[in-house]
């Protein structure tokens, strides 16, 4: 049997990243959607006075800021090009910083940005991005606007895992990384294609067959590292065939 796509992330960030997939060799597979993780409002927008600058490093953060008021004057840190392209859709003018919190707070010492600098993140945030710009004395805050709650694998997904065609399972964060196999030994041949190093860490071991990384950690970067993720897939359902 042909390899199965097990979707786990979210929409909107779900339907795009399959119909970028579906460009690409291979991109035409059945696909499984089964979110684990939803994202639910959480907060309030803190007082703009003042902000010479926002830092977003999720799309969902830009969703949320962009339903709670009308400013789309205050210039932006985005993480990656996909929070730059939320930003910028929204009407803001957004900077790019191509990659993980390290490379973002790189760019904002490299520009000699000047404060206060507002994050606008969820409840689980990667890094510490207002502490770290405030211990190299650029005046930060941050709010929490949203929160990522835990979703159970739908009973398709579930049956997926524990078939005999190998699955490709793309993982977005360390947070859907462990959710996606919290508690599940997954009997089919299972391909983690994962956006960092730190979501490839939090795989179980022995949980999946292979973990493809991204040589980015963004969307992107997961198209690219797609034909590896494919051709191991492929590897594996030859070895199921033989067996």
């Amino acid at each position: 049997m042909p390899p199965t796509i097990l979707i786990t992330r979210p929409e909107p960030g779900a339907g795009s990243f399959i119909a970028a997939l579906r460009g690409l060799p291979g991109g035409d597979l059945p696909v499984v959607l089964s979110p684990v993780l939803r994202i639910e409002p959480q907060g309030e927008l803190p007082d703009l006075e003042g902000v010479r600058w926002l830092i977003f490093t999720s799309q969902q953060g830009v969703f949320r800021y962009a339903e709670l008021t009308a400013r789309r004057d205050i210039p932006v840190y985005a993480v990656g090009d996909t929070t730059a392209s939320a930003a910028e859709a929204a009407g803001m003018r957004a900077i790019s910083c191509g990659g993980d919190a390290r490379d973002l707070l790189a760019r904002i010492r490299a520009d000699n940005a000047i404060g206060p600098m507002l994050h606008l993140r969820g409840a689980h945030a990667a890094a510490d991005v207002a502490g770290a710009l405030r211990a190299e004395g650029i005046a930060a805050t941050d709010a929490v606007l949203y929160v990522q709650k835990r979703l159970s694998l739908t009973e398709e997904a579930r049956a997926c895992l524990n078939g005999d065609a190998p699955v490709i399972a793309p993982v977005f964060s360390p947070r859907s990384a462990a959710a996606l196999l919290e508690g599940a030994a997954p009997r089919a041949p299972l391909v983690i294609l994962a956006i960092s190093r730190a979501a490839a860490d939090r795989v179980p071991q022995g949980a999946a067959s292979a973990c493809i990384v991204a040589d980015r950690p963004d969307a992107a970067g997961m198209l690219r590292a797609w034909p590896a993720a494919l051709a191991e897939a492929y590897r594996l359902e030859g070895t199921k065939s033989a067996q």
